[in-house]
């Protein structure tokens, strides 16, 4: 665990009580702060009071007896609409901070990479620590991904911390100064927190402003979005190294036809990697490839970790395999650009899909319509999904995810090739699971339920 003797003393407000909230609270009454603790949600109120942490309305609070605000990245702060309690902290000149900022600030003299991207950047973090720690070097993962920042393992003066981040955390960690940024890809996501397109990628781009001057700035052009970064990286002094997964690049790391190649020469055949399939696990590699590099490590100990990746849940994770059929859970997906790169790596697919749609539907998936046999859709996004699927593709409306698993796997027990059951929603969990773990786990108990039975229906 990360402490923070720099804020002995200080009176902290805490607004978000989630998890990564509770943990920032603990390391900083640990820390010997004054911590007043704050949650719209009464059920997170009551877990934390159950802490004997000081529960204290940051809506009535007089800010100027506070010396920063904690803030949950998950907790609009600018858009759609700001929080009336943000509202109130700065206009008392009040700092709002996440997590990260605070780790930022306790261990100013770390090796921090990290990486961002709409799509992938869970992947590539565990990727990267996994090919760091395989290579002997101590390290500590975490961020937006699983482990809070300041519940993190201390790895050392000669470990790394690796942090996956997201756009809302950019926004609020500007102490930070890494040592490695990666930046994969950018696709519409998360536009109402930022308001529109523009903010978005504006708030992706952050990244590269928390780069040490000496830091290796790492970024996909295989988007315009990421393309214009990168040139506008380059326009003022910041040589970026380019990756790509559809293109040969002779400076930079590629994968276009899944051979790994750096600077054009070809380092490693990465069709064979079971765990990283398909075109956008590629451009993960990339990505760890350029940092793993820029890290020092070689080729030969680069391929030889990656061989040995373990992959990561809820990410085109295989749950069991009956007969000629693989279940794939692949919950992480929840927007249609991280359900293709699912799509594109299988054919007789068998696609449960559904929950709460986000932005665009599932529209940009008609041109991976064929590979798809039947559609077994849930949640509230069912109606919207059909319309879309029109009498083109099979599917039939299951409600819930249990109905849909059972009716995906009858049907594909019955199709004498076999196929893929895949559960890769395109939407969000939130209406019938409280998280996308939550609905992958439920999908993995179910699929190994039925391997403990047998092929049949």
């Amino acid at each position: 665990m990360i402490d923070t003797p720099f804020l002995a003393g200080k009176t902290v407000a805490m607004m978000g009580l989630g998890r990564s909230g509770l943990a920032t609270a603990d390391a900083l009454v640990r820390s010997g702060a004054r911590v007043l603790a704050w949650d719209d949600n009464d059920a997170a109120r009551a877990a934390a009071a159950a802490r004997d942490l000081e529960i204290v309305d940051l809506g009535a609070v007089d800010f100027s007896t506070i010396d920063l605000l904690v803030w949950s990245p998950g907790i609009p702060h600018t858009h759609p609409s700001p929080h009336p309690i943000a509202i109130r902290a700065r206009m008392a000149d009040v700092p709002l901070v996440c997590d990260i900022d605070l780790l930022a600030r306790a261990r100013p003299a770390a090796r921090v990479l990290a990486i961002t991207g709409t799509n992938g950047k869970s992947t590539a973090t565990t990727l990267l620590a996994h090919v760091l720690a395989v290579a002997g070097h101590p390290v500590s993962a975490g961020g937006n991904l699983g482990i809070p920042a300041l519940a993190m393992a201390d790895p050392g003066p000669r470990g790394r911390f690796v942090l996956e981040l997201s756009s809302y955390q950019l926004e609020l960690a500007p102490s930070l100064a890494l040592t490695g940024a990666a930046l994969l890809n950018i696709s519409p996501d998360h536009l109402g927190r930022h308001g529109g397109m523009a903010g978005y990628v504006a708030a992706k781009r952050l990244l590269f402003d928390r780069l040490r001057p000496t830091g290796a700035a790492i970024i996909g052009i295989d988007d315009s979005h990421t393309a214009g970064i990168a040139r506008d990286l380059e326009a003022h002094g910041r040589a970026p190294i380019r990756i790509s997964a559809s293109r040969r690049l002779e400076a930079g790391i590629s994968a276009p036809d899944g051979i790994l190649l750096e600077d054009g020469r070809e380092i490693l055949d990465l069709t064979g990697l079971e765990r990283l399939p398909g075109r956008h696990n590629w451009q993960n590699v990339c990505a760890v490839y350029a940092m793993a590099r820029a890290e020092g490590l070689t080729p030969e100990t680069i391929a030889s970790a990656l061989a040995t990746y373990p992959g990561l849940a809820h990410r085109q994770e295989r749950v069991a395999t009956i007969g000629k059929v693989a279940y794939v859970n692949d919950s992480k997906a929840t927007n249609a650009d991280a359900a293709e790169k699912a799509l594109v790596c299988y054919d007789r697919i068998y696609w449960i899909a559904g929950g709460r749609a986000k932005e665009g539907g599932i529209q940009a998936l008609a041109p991976h319509f064929p590979r798809i046999r039947h559609a077994f859709l849930i949640g509230e996004a069912a109606d919207v999904f059909a319309a879309t699927l029109g009498p083109q593709v099979p599917h039939s409306l299951c409600g819930t995810l249990d109905a849909a698993v059972a009716a995906a796997h009858a049907m594909a027990q019955a199709d004498p090739a076999g196929g893929v059951v895949l559960l890769s929603p395109a939407a969000a969990s939130w209406d019938q699971f409280a998280n996308f773990e939550q609905r992958g786990d439920h999908f993995r108990d179910l699929a190994r339920a039925l391997a403990e039975r047998g092929a049949a229906p």
